[in-house]
């Protein structure tokens, strides 16, 4: 992220960006401004995140809690935190289905015209996505609280498991954006994403514990990024080992963002 930060380049027909080494971070933030503003004015793009933590809480909630842990309220404590993981991952999604759609539409063939980092657009693209983070926390949150989820921690530490998922999301939405270059069509996107993100989600111990699913599973999550992030969330919420799962959690945003970004924005840069 710091080397997509750092580039300063220069457009076509433009003479020198602004080579101020805070330029494109600024320019970036600008568009990500944009796509927060035209998200509010269009709420049904919400729509999403706002259905889906109510639709998995009150599914696996009754569905599963009284087979599992015997009563419902007793199973949310161990699944939001879980689902606090899952939804944000799935909210990434939407940030390559968007970035498809735009290249489709001539959007950012508009922005080369204009005297900004040539990155900046795709920076500012996943930056406002992140609203789409904060209302699925809020929402999953808040309607889990009816049901009776308690946080058992303080409110710092359940606002840093929300900054860890946040951070997943955001670190995943770089692997869906390079999705969103190669691909053509915005629904080839959503559906490799899905393909994607589904082993990536189910094969945890969001539902169930480890101990209960065969040995090539445990295997698969003993390397599964997503199984440390929802063991840290719910160390952080409920009570549980934080520190371990903390760190391997912020390793693995760090590298995935590390990885994917650089890609991300070379096969922006090749499609424009």
């Amino acid at each position: 992220m710091t080397a997509i930060l750092a580039e300063h380049e220069t457009t076509m027909g433009e003479s020198t960006v602004a080579k101020r080494p805070f330029a494109l971070a600024r320019h970036a933030f600008a568009l990500a401004w944009r796509n927060l503003t035209k998200t509010m004015r269009n709420p049904e793009q919400l729509l999403d995140v706002t259905l889906q933590p109510i639709i998995f809480t009150a599914m696996f909630g009754f569905l599963l809690g009284g087979a599992l842990a015997g009563d419902t309220a007793a199973y949310l404590q161990t699944l939001v935190p879980a689902l606090a993981i899952m939804l944000t991952l799935f909210a990434s999604i939407q940030s390559g289905v968007n970035f498809s759609s735009d290249l489709k539409t001539g959007l950012f063939d508009r922005f080369r015209s204009m005297p900004i980092g040539r990155s900046a657009p795709l920076i500012g693209a996943v930056l406002g996505d992140g609203i789409r983070y904060v209302v699925t926390l809020v929402v999953l949150i808040g309607f889990s609280s009816i049901l009776g989820f308690r946080i058992e921690t303080d409110p710092l530490s359940a606002l840093a498991a929300c900054l860890l998922a946040i951070g997943m999301g955001f670190a995943l939405s770089w692997v869906f954006l390079l999705l969103g270059a190669v691909l053509k069509e915005p629904g080839s996107v959503q559906g490799v994403a899905f393909i994607v993100i589904f082993p990536l989600t189910f094969g945890t111990n969001m539902l169930t514990p480890v101990e209960s699913m065969p040995g090539w599973l445990q295997a698969w999550m003993n390397v599964n990024p997503a199984v440390h992030a929802m063991d840290a969330a719910r160390g952080l919420m409920v009570g549980g080992p934080v520190a371990g799962p903390v760190t391997a959690t912020l390793l693995w945003t760090a590298g995935i963002i590390a990885v994917f970004a650089p890609l991300a924005v070379r096969a922006y840069r090749r499609r424009t």
